[in-house]
């Protein structure tokens, strides 16, 4: 991430040009140690100046000053995962204070601001308050909206678009969620065919395998998410009920979840219990409970996005595509805490606190932290 860093660009392109500090001076009507200050970093150049110090050098404004309105993706990386450290170590006002500062500097970096933004969503649960985390929401939301309004990536503005969509659902405005989302194509072809037939025409069965596994592995996350919602919303539908648990259990076996991407398999399970609760079903919800704890006490850490002997190309795309490569969007920390409180602070489990299972199971969650 680059700083305003004017002295060292003076000297660099200075040398470059092979003049003294002289020179420099004479040509701009100053002192030579004005010039000498400047290069040092005790004092910077008039504003007036610096068109006429861009000019001399042949660079933009920019290039002298070393501002650099957008970051890389590999500086949008690194500092996501400090600042997701940073959240579960200090202060939840001091990084947000923090984050406020980066946002006001790159204001213009649509890739930058939504990821702070994302930041702000996977974290609003430290904020400290119910009207703390909501603030916290809103301030995501904003984000949202300018990277949509900064971005010509067509794959940013729909990202953007349904995290926006997912605070105002948080927020409990639903009529903004669906007027928001109303105006989305009903369907949507897959490109990765296409694509892949593109590389396979060209010779490259390398990259034909790479493009089809991608969108096979974000297909399948796809569907076991929308299968888990509706199974939440079968109700007393029974029948429809047992037949998405059927579908979604056989998907995840057959695609080895556990290995392959446990925290899909953990909301599976969470789901499963928190649905057989409803119905009044303790043996099937203490049964999702033991293989919800079971999978978050094995090892399955440091939980990273990563492919498997099917997916065996998907690393390197995961790596090079996913604005955060194969990290988790949260501190890792803060995941696993996660995963206990979903169990611990749940009203769908109150009824079996006293449950000497269900405190077995909360006492397995809690030393798996250790």
């Amino acid at each position: 991430m680059k700083e305003l860093n004017i002295g060292p660009n003076l000297i660099k392109n200075r040398r470059r040009r092979g003049i003294t500090q002289e020179a420099l001076a004479e040509y701009m009507g100053v002192s030579n140690a004005s010039v000498s200050k400047w290069e040092t970093g005790a004092t910077y150049p008039d504003i007036t100046l610096l068109p006429q110090l861009a000019t001399f050098f042949h660079i933009s404004i920019d290039e002298l000053i070393g501002y650099e309105p957008q970051m890389t993706k590999e500086d949008i990386r690194r500092l996501y995962r400090q600042i997701c450290h940073d959240f579960f170590k200090k202060p939840f006002a001091e990084v947000m204070g923090h984050c406020r500062g980066i946002v006001k500097k790159y204001f213009s970096c649509a890739p930058l601001l939504f990821q702070i933004g994302s930041l702000y969503v996977n974290h609003c649960m430290l904020a400290g308050s119910p009207e703390a985390s909501s603030n916290t929401l809103e301030e995501a939301m904003e984000l949202f909206i300018r990277t949509r309004e900064e971005t010509d990536d067509v794959a940013l503005q729909t990202l953007a678009m349904n995290m926006q969509a997912l605070c105002l659902l948080q927020l409990g405005r639903s009529d903004e969620v669906l007027s928001l989302l109303s105006a989305r194509p009903v369907l949507m072809m897959s490109p990765e065919p296409l694509l892949a037939s593109a590389f396979q025409m060209q010779g490259n069965l390398t990259e034909a395998r790479r493009t089809l596994q991608a969108g096979i592995y974000q297909t399948l996350i796809t569907l076991l998410n929308l299968l888990s919602s509706y199974m939440a919303l079968c109700g007393e539908d029974t029948v429809s009920f047992e037949e998405s648990r059927r579908r979604i259990l056989a998907i995840a076996e057959a695609f080895s979840l556990k290995d392959l991407h446990p925290g899909t398999l953990l909301s599976v399970y969470l789901v499963l219990a928190q649905e057989f609760a409803k119905r009044g079903d303790e043996s099937q919800t203490l049964a999702a409970l033991e293989r919800y704890t079971e999978l978050v006490s094995s090892d399955i850490y440091p939980m990273k996005l990563h492919g498997d002997s099917y997916f065996d190309l998907l690393d390197e795309w995961l790596e090079n595509t996913l604005a955060l490569g194969s990290d988790l969007p949260r501190d890792e920390s803060v995941v696993r805490k996660s995963m206990i409180d979903s169990i611990a602070n749940n009203p769908a489990f109150a009824p079996f606190a006293s449950h000497t299972q269900f405190q077995d199971i909360l006492r397995r969650l809690k030393n798996s932290l250790r």
